[in-house]
């Protein structure tokens, strides 16, 4: 007869399970009716400060001068025409006067308005009639609005215009247009690997579960986590900008973090049972033990993503706000809603068991595979911890020739219309209207307020500038190497000269009070290095006035700066407060020390292997050309230290807790480490198995960007599981030995002869 658990159906404790659960599945069902729509309402940008150089020079262009960079482009082809044919005329006309009148839109440049050459490309030359035998024409325009407000108005215009508009054929480009193919195909690559992740996953849960209804425990947990992160998500976008990568990066943490904690106390909760424990003694042990562990994990996690806030990025800012609250929602749901459901389900947890036939029967620690790799290891620590130091530094090497830029449209397939249409602008027409740098020189009139758009600005007030004084700065803005022109209200500049008068289009550059300059420059790459050096070159030109430089180079200038300035202060935050945290857990001064050298090697092993990927193209073959320019961008290390790091530390948590509980329990320093493993490698190892499967089917997208995400983070989770917890980790606490248990004696009690885990150090926490 099957025994009922903790005392009956109706027992008290039964009672307080229904409770926690019912409560929980009201509060999901509250979270996710809050967070509704909320992926319209996050921001698909927040890659650059919004106090930036660059960005207040955007807008004061377009608040003051009706100008900057277009952020939609329409390609508008001629069918077997020249585009000033009289029907096609006709047909241009149309389109820019339907365009104008939208109040969307800020402003519209058509070829159809000025005839200017630069719109336009030619075939063969003129025809008969003396028509100027180009097949097709640019129409550039930009929005009115912040960045979701661009994204909506551009997919709205995108679907409206583009295709077949009588003799024209219209194709979309630019910024906006690119970013709204790039959400597209997002969203269809994470629906692929979908398809192809669940079933895998599953399988993995139900091998390493035991049964199905253990393997969908995780599923609970981490749909309780993320359904708290997106309604927190929600709340704080109410008060300020939340990136929408944020809540991409989160959902992958929080189920990652779901299956890990979930592993670890259904894997002690059953060893509990097997010991003789009843389910009620059963629970108490595990949450005792293992959630302390899951707390600490929490803690140390969370802690270190709050380092983030530093970064005066938007994106990175998302991301610790909502990294933050997805760990701590998944470890409140393993100690509160995992509890409960092992309540409810008492030995039906063993149900449905699909591999029973295939299992062998449980071993004894001693006889364990990880016990053995354990004594294997520590048998010769000095060859296999150079052999494992030796290949993270090869995997490493490669972040020494590393190029930092920003992603454009040549993240997209080549079989994308928008990646077609922005090859055809390259070749047919140059790459200057989305390229070119923009120098802002505001001369606000004496006495004026200060816009407040665009903030303080370099250099001392002045009036209007003088036609002899702004040919002087034109010229010497056209000597500042990479740059191959520069357009001013007064002319046209090459290699410091005037090449040209000002014509008819020279008085777009003049404002109230004010003027702007467009500096074209060499090449095709304006975020690249070389843009973030020639926006750097430009700024560094003595100005006649206040001057804000703007621009992709200037863009990806200012990013780069913030990381760099802010990036010693969040390593330093991140690595003491992991430092102080490990070292309440462990006791040990070394064993913290050990475990950040170990993590910083698995992320520099992992960084130079997408550089040698993802830049270099050494796995072309493998995975297409995934290149991208040829640079990493600058902001995606970031967000893929928040996932790497937390699930590293939570593997390395994990392990060291069984290591430390041994130890303490009186076994040496070779006993501890082979136990540790034995009973946590299959844990931490079958959860980098789970992620990693998920990750690597976005491997499987057709976007350069998440194939960059799903290779690096199953990469990293892969190398920390195997190489640096099965074997660097023995061999180095072999190598160490006894100085492992350093810890000076100020304030330091330890027993090493109690026999039960280690003590909380809070009071012991209560089951359902």
């Amino acid at each position: 007869m099957r025994q009922e658990p903790f005392g009956g159906f109706e027992s008290r404790s039964v009672r307080r399970a229904r409770l926690v659960m019912g409560l929980t599945f009201v509060f999901s069902l509250l979270a996710c009716w809050y967070a509704l729509g909320l992926t319209q309402r996050l921001s698909p940008g927040g890659w650059t400060p919004s106090s930036a150089d660059s960005v207040r020079a955007e807008a004061l262009l377009a608040s003051e001068f009706q100008a900057g960079p277009p952020q939609l482009i329409l390609l508008a082809k001629a069918s077997g025409e020249s585009v000033d044919a009289p029907r096609t005329t006709a047909a241009g006309r149309e389109l820019t006067r339907r365009l104008t009148a939208d109040h969307r839109i800020a402003w519209v440049n058509s070829y159809w308005q000025h005839r200017l050459p630069s719109l336009r490309t030619k075939d063969a030359g003129a025809d008969a009639d003396g028509d100027s035998g180009a097949d097709s024409a640019l129409v550039l325009i930009r929005f009115h609005g912040d960045e979701q407000a661009v994204r909506d108005a551009a997919g709205d215009i995108i679907d409206r215009f583009t295709g077949t508009n009588g003799p024209l054929r219209v194709s979309a480009s630019g910024a906006a247009a690119v970013l709204n193919e790039t959400e597209r195909l997002s969203d269809e690559g994470m629906r692929h690997a979908e398809f192809v992740a669940v079933p895998l996953v599953l399988l993995i849960l139900l091998w390493v579960l035991g049964s199905v209804t253990a393997a969908l425990l995780p599923v609970v947990v981490g749909v309780v986590a993320v359904a708290a992160t997106t309604a927190f998500l929600r709340l704080l976008d109410t008060t300020t900008e939340v990136s929408l990568f944020a809540l991409n990066i989160t959902t992958a943490l929080g189920f990652g973090l779901a299956v890990d904690f979930s592993l670890l106390l259904v894997s002690r909760y059953r060893e509990e049972l097997a010991a003789g424990s009843g389910p009620e003694r059963a629970l108490r042990r595990t949450l005792r033990g293992g959630g302390r562990t899951v707390v600490f994990s929490a803690v140390i996690i969370a802690a270190s993503l709050c380092a983030l806030l530093l970064f005066p990025l938007p994106l990175l800012r998302s991301l610790a706000y909502g990294g933050a609250t997805v760990v701590c929602a998944s470890a409140v749901g393993a100690l509160t809603v995992l509890p409960a459901l092992l309540v409810l389900l008492g030995d039906r947890i063993d149900r449905w068991d699909v591999f029973a036939r295939l299992r062998r029967p449980e071993r004894a620690v001693s006889s364990g595979a990880w016990f053995r790799l354990a004594h294997a290891v520590m048998r010769r620590p000095v060859l296999v911890a150079v052999g494992a130091l030796a290949l993270l530094v090869l995997l490493a090497a490669p972040v020494t020739q590393v190029r930092f830029g920003m992603y454009d449209d040549r993240i997209l397939p080549a079989s994308s219309p928008v990646a077609e249409t922005s090859q055809r602008l390259r070749a047919e027409f140059g790459s200057e209207w989305v390229d070119a740098a923009s120098v802002v020189l505001p001369g606000r009139r004496p006495g004026a307020p200060p816009d407040s758009v665009t903030g303080p600005v370099s250099g001392p007030p002045s009036g209007p500038l003088s036609d002899p004084v702004l040919d002087a700065y034109a010229r010497r803005l056209a000597q500042v190497p990479g740059v191959r022109r520069v357009d001013a209200r007064t002319g046209t500049y090459r290699d410091g000269r005037r090449a040209a008068p000002p014509d008819a289009t020279s008085g777009r550059f003049a404002g109230p009070g004010g003027t702007w300059l467009s500096v074209v420059p060499e090449g095709d790459d304006p975020l690249s290095p070389r843009g973030s050096r020639l926006a750097a070159g430009l700024r560094a030109v003595p100005a006649p006035g206040p001057v804000l430089v703007g621009g992709p180079g200037a863009r990806l200038a200012d990013t780069e700066h913030v990381l760099t300035g802010r990036l010693p202060a969040v390593v330093g935050v991140t690595v003491l407060v992991t430092f102080v945290l490990l070292l309440a857990f462990t006791r040990s001064v070394l064993i913290p020390v050990k475990a950040l050298v170990l993590n910083a090697l698995g992320l520099a092993a992992t960084s130079g292997t997408l550089v040698a990927v993802f830049q270099q193209g050494h796995l072309a073959p493998l995975l297409g050309d995934v290149t991208a320019g040829g640079i990493t961008d600058v902001v995606v290390p970031s967000l893929m230290f928040c996932v790497t790091f937390g699930l590293s530390m939570d593997y390395e948590v994990f392990l060291l807790s069984r290591i430390v509980e041994e130890h303490r329990r009186g076994g040496d320093t070779e006993t501890a480490v082979a136990v540790g493993l034995q009973r946590t490698g299959g844990l931490f190892t079958s959860a980098a198995l789970v992620f990693a499967t998920v990750m690597a089917a976005l491997a499987l997208s057709s976007l350069v960007l998440l194939k960059l995400i799903g290779v690096g983070l199953a990469l990293a989770v892969l190398l920390d599981c195997t190489v640096i917890r099965a074997l660097l980790v023995p061999a180095v606490m072999r190598l160490a030995g006894r100085a492992n248990w350093w810890m000076p004696r100020l304030g330091r009690r330890e027993d090493r002869s109690a026999p039960s885990p280690t003590p909380v150090p809070t009071a012991p926490m209560e089951a359902p």
